[in-house]
């Protein structure tokens, strides 16, 4: 499976030859009736989350787009309901579609 950096391409700054990563486009997910709603807990983290439900904990970035988690953390506050989206195979190919 892709990680989240396979589409990240490696740039250099022409002034200082720094080596960095582009950035990567995310598919907007769009709910479908497969999706799994879920509660968080204490103690639920974004690639815990993914861990358990797609068996790839690099997968955490589907479960953050889906339910705008833009804060740069894997940590989720408790009580709050998360989508969890089924089709993980036309995400990574329309990821693969957008930074191709």
């Amino acid at each position: 499976m892709a990680s989240r950096y396979t589409y990240s391409k490696t740039l250099t700054k022409m002034d200082t030859k720094k080596m960095y990563l582009s950035s990567v486009i995310y598919p907007k997910i769009k709910a479908s009736n497969d999706d799994m709603y879920v509660i968080s807990d204490i103690g639920d983290r974004l690639d815990i989350l993914a861990l358990k439900y797609y068996g790839d904990q690099s997968l955490w970035w589907i479960i953050a787009t889906a339910n705008n988690l833009n804060e740069a953390s894997y940590s989720i506050t408790p009580g709050i309901q998360l989508r969890i989206p089924a089709n993980v195979s036309k995400i990574l190919n329309d990821l693969e579609k957008i930074n191709k």
